[in-house]
C-alpha cells in the first residue's frame, strides 16, 4: 500500500470539508476496498468539466483500489435538490430522466473504470420504502433542523416559498447512504447538509457512519458564477477539441490556478513558476488531449495559436445555407453557434458576433444576397452562404 501521508495528501487536494481526517485514515487502514458513495440527479444530458472535479476524485479512490457506488438518482431527480437554490425547482418527466442518465453513464466512463464501478439506481430502494418507510424517515428531523440548511434558512427569512417536497430531499439522499452502505460520500460543498444527513441515518440503522469529502463548484469561464449550462459558462465533455482548448485560454489568469488544482493533479508550486499564458496552454492541452487525445490536443494548440497569435481566419469553416433575410439572433442558433436564443442574446449583448469582422450590436435582421463570414465569441465561425 501506498505510504498514507502522501495517499491522505493526494485525497485532500483541493477538498473544502474532510469530516473527518482521523476517520478517513482509520477507514483507509481497513483491509477491503471501501464502497465510496457519489450521486447525481440526472437534470441534465451533458457533463462539463465542473462535474469532473468529483469524477476526478472518484478516479483517485479507483486506483487505490477502493470501489465507486455510482448512484443514479432517478427518483430523486423528480424532486430536484434544492441545494444552492433560491426556488423550488420544477419536477421532471420520467422520460428526461430516463434519457438523461443515459447520457451520464456514457460520459463518466470516459473518467471512471468501468471494472470498478456500480451503477446503482435510487428508486430501486426509495419506492420499496412505501408511505410507512417515508414517515418514518420524516419523523427522524425537526422542522427547526431543517432551516439550519443555509439555502432553506435565506429562503425563509426572504419568506420564498419551501415546500414540503424539498424538506423530504436530504432525507432520501441521506437513505441512499444506507441502503448503499457508504463508507465515504464525496459531494459538493453545497450538498455538506445532506451528506451530514446520510451519517446520521446510517447511525440510526446501526451502521458506521460514513466519512464526508466536499470538492468547491468550480467557476465557470464567465469567471464569476458556477459552471453551469443554464449560465453558458460552461466546458462540456462533449466540446469539439477546438472549442474546449479556446475556452480553458480564455479564463483568466487568477481562475486558471485554480482549474489546476482542481482538474489535474499537476505541482502547484511549479505551475507558478511559469508564464500565465505558458501556464495556461499547458493546462488546455492536458485536460484537452485527457478528453479527446493526444494528437487531437496538439491540432488544437496549432489552430488556437494560428489563429489568435497571427491573428488569422480559421481555414477550413463548416458552410451554412441560409435565406436572404434572417434575424441575427435566429441565424445564430440556425448555424449551431449559438446553443439556444438566450445564448445567442447574451453573445449579441456582450459584443461577441461578429460578420466580416465588424462588431453587430442588437439583434437585427441581416439583409445581403452576398455570403459571410459570421463569428461568434473568439472561436466559432461560420462560412454563411444565402440564397436567394
Amino acid at each position: 500500500m501506498q505510504n498514507i501521508e502522501k495517499v491522505i495528501s493526494r485525497i485532500k487536494r483541493g477538498t473544502v470539508d474532510f469530516i473527518s481526517e482521523e476517520e478517513i485514515r482509520k477507514k483507509l487502514s481497513l483491509k477491503r476496498p471501501l464502497r465510496i458513495k457519489f450521486g447525481v440527479d440526472p437534470t441534465s444530458p451533458d457533463i462539463h468539466l465542473g462535474h469532473t472535479v468529483l469524477l476526478n476524485k472518484l478516479k483517485i479512490f479507483q486506483e487505490l483500489g477502493h470501489h465507486i457506488v455510482f448512484i443514479i438518482g432517478d427518483f430523486t431527480a423528480k424532486i430536484g435538490d434544492p441545494s444552492g437554490c433560491s426556488q423550488t425547482r420544477p419536477m421532471m418527466s420520467e422520460k428526461d430522466i430516463l434519457d438523461n442518465a443515459k447520457t451520464y453513464q456514457e460520459q463518466v466512463f470516459r473518467i471512471l473504470d468501468r471494472s470498478k464501478t456500480e451503477v446503482v439506481f435510487n428508486s430501486s430502494w426509495l419506492y420499496p420504502l412505501g408511505l410507512e418507510g417515508l414517515l418514518t424517515l420524516a419523523s427522524k428531523y425537526t422542522v427547526a433542523r431543517m432551516l439550519e440548511r443555509d439555502d432553506f434558512e435565506k429562503r425563509y427569512k426572504k419568506d420564498t416559498p419551501i415546500s414540503i417536497v424539498e424538506f423530504l430531499y436530504p432525507l432520501l439522499q441521506g437513505y441512499d447512504s444506507v441502503a448503499v452502505k457508504a463508507d465515504i460520500e464525496l459531494g459538493g460543498n453545497d450538498q455538506k447538509f445532506n451528506l451530514l444527513v446520510g451519517r446520521d441515518f446510517q447511525r440510526n440503522y446501526a451502521q458506521e457512519p460514513q466519512a464526508v469529502i466536499t470538492m468547491p463548484l468550480l467557476v465557470g469561464t464567465d469567471g464569476v458564477r458556477k459552471m453551469s449550462k443554464s449560465y453558458g459558462n460552461y466546458i462540456a465533455l462533449s466540446d469539439t477539441p477546438a472549442d474546449m482548448f479556446g475556452k480553458i485560454m480564455s479564463i483568466s489568469d487568477e481562475l486558471m490556478l485554480d482549474y489546476f488544482e482542481l482538474l489535474t493533479e499537476r505541482d502547484l508550486a511549479q505551475v507558478k513558476t511559469l508564464h500565465p499564458r505558458q501556464a495556461k496552454a499547458e493546462l488546455a492541452q492536458e485536460i484537452t488531449a485527457k478528453y479527446h487525445g493526444i494528437d487531437a490536443a496538439k491540432v488544437a494548440r496549432e489552430g488556437f495559436d494560428s489563429q489568435f497569435a497571427k491573428k488569422e481566419i480559421p481555414k477550413n469553416i463548416e458552410e451554412y445555407v441560409c435565406k436572404t433575410q434572417m434575424t441575427l439572433v435566429d441565424l445564430l442558433v440556425a448555424s449551431e453557434l449559438a446553443g439556444s436564443k438566450n445564448e445567442a442574446r447574451r453573445l449579441v449583448e456582450q459584443g461577441g458576433v461578429k460578420i466580416d469582422g465588424q462588431k453587430i450590436i442588437g439583434d437585427k435582421t441581416i439583409t445581403t444576397e452576398k455570403g459571410y463570414i459570421l463569428q461568434a465569441g473568439k472561436r466559432k465561425f461560420k462560412k454563411i452562404v444565402v440564397i436567394k
